[in-house]
């Protein structure tokens, strides 16, 4: 086969679904050296980074990259032109990786990642910009997708129940995978933090954002602290996102600034030492279409409590203590059960090492070749002349 596939956001700063789509591109070029793959750097003008793909190259002799743009207008010209697969070359997959996906398509097969539907359920976890490119490709796949891979099962029931119109034995879950493979390396320690050293700290990984639910678990914080919880420092690596710039203002407020650090965006060799080292992971996060730090945290032995909702019970299995995103005291006796036990400590390490066993991305690319192949084996979804017809209709 010859496969075209979305990297567009596997470049510096990469968060979520940028992480999927790097893990399943070096997979499927490692096992199945038999097809070809065309990487697009560019897919689309919504997400845009004209330093791709020279800051995140794949070799093999399989593998070429499709059209670079320096701009998002040119970006934009190439992938709404209606010769789109000629000048691809006549892929026989086009996979969609950024929410986007170009709906001129009519001979290639056309699979869409979906991630979640959070920007559906709550409109104030996004921007308007963000929501209405978000949800104008989720909305496109749902008519012109021949194949859905969903990241989760409770994304793909989501999916299914806002729209119902697409087929669900056309929706297929393909678990994500931890970015890291070896799992013996000891990290480095960020530079931020020199005096800290094993389980002397709490772990929080994710970007500063509504959904990921970092004010509740710093005020949660501080009231352990208060309850006379040991006094370990809270670390919360990642970038800030949206709608969070009054954040390090709220942590004042709160009177614990001096015990909260923020560390930024970390090199994945620094987000190593803090899975490895930390107390515990804590993940509060009030929705997520997988949560992808709770399972690398676990690779690396990391005791985790994490919310008990959408699809993170999937992720944890029995392996975490599951606690609820909207309870500031629930979180405070869960760090309080684990930080005066170290007895519980130690058993929740030994099971998240086990859990993260489960999510293997060669099985995962495995899966996501497998969706190919029966995808070219049936028709396509809809044919050239209903494709032709709604693009008239999205023009």
């Amino acid at each position: 086969m010859h496969i075209g596939f979305d990297i567009s956001q596997t470049g510096v700063g990469k968060a979520g679904c940028g992480y999927f789509a790097d893990a399943m591109a070096g997979a499927m070029i490692s096992i199945a050296p038999q097809h070809r793959f065309s990487l697009y750097s560019s897919f689309g003008d919504s997400f845009f980074d004209y330093r791709m793909p020279v800051f995140n190259p794949y070799h093999a002799s399989n593998t070429h990259y499709g059209p670079r743009h320096l701009t998002r207008e040119a970006a934009r010209k190439f992938w709404s032109r209606d010769e789109l697969e000629a000048k691809l070359s006549n892929p026989d997959i086009i996979h969609s990786n950024n929410f986007w996906l170009p709906t001129q398509i009519t001979s290639s097969r056309l699979i869409y990642t979906l991630y979640d539907l959070g920007f559906v359920i709550d409109p104030s976890w996004s921007t308007e910009r963000n929501r209405l490119r978000c949800f104008d490709g989720l909305f496109k796949s749902s008519l012109v997708a021949d194949w859905i891979v969903a990241i989760s099962e409770y994304s793909r029931a989501s999916y299914l129940k806002t729209f119902p119109h697409f087929p669900n034995d056309r929706i297929r879950v393909v678990y994500p995978c931890s970015r890291f493979t070896d799992t013996t390396r000891s990290g480095t320690r960020p530079d931020k933090i020199p005096h800290l050293g094993n389980a002397e700290f709490w772990l929080s990984v994710g970007t500063i954002e509504p959904r990921k639910n970092q004010r509740l678990l710093v005020k949660a914080y501080a009231e352990y602290l208060a309850s006379g919880g040991r006094p370990m420092p809270l670390v919360l690596a990642g970038g800030m996102g949206w709608m969070m710039k009054d954040f390090s203002q709220y942590v004042g407020d709160l009177g614990i600034a001096d015990k909260v650090i923020l560390l930024g965006y970390v090199s994945d060799d620094e987000m190593i030492w803090l899975y490895r080292n930390c107390y515990a992971h804590l993940y509060p996060s009030v929705f997520e279409g997988f949560g992808l730090p709770v399972l690398e945290g676990m690779q690396f032995g990391a005791p985790t409590l994490c919310s008990n909702t959408t699809s993170l019970p999937e992720v944890a299995g029995d392996a975490a203590m599951l606690v609820s995103p909207a309870s500031v005291g629930d979180w405070v006796n869960s760090m309080r059960a684990i930080a005066d036990s170290t007895g519980t400590r130690q058993t929740y390490a030994a099971a998240a090492r086990q859990r993260a066993g489960k999510f293997d991305r060669n099985r995962s690319a495995t899966a996501v070749l497998d969706i190919y192949r029966e995808a070219v084996r049936v028709p396509k979804r809809i044919n050239s002349f209903q494709t032709s017809t709604l693009q008239s209709h999205l023009a």
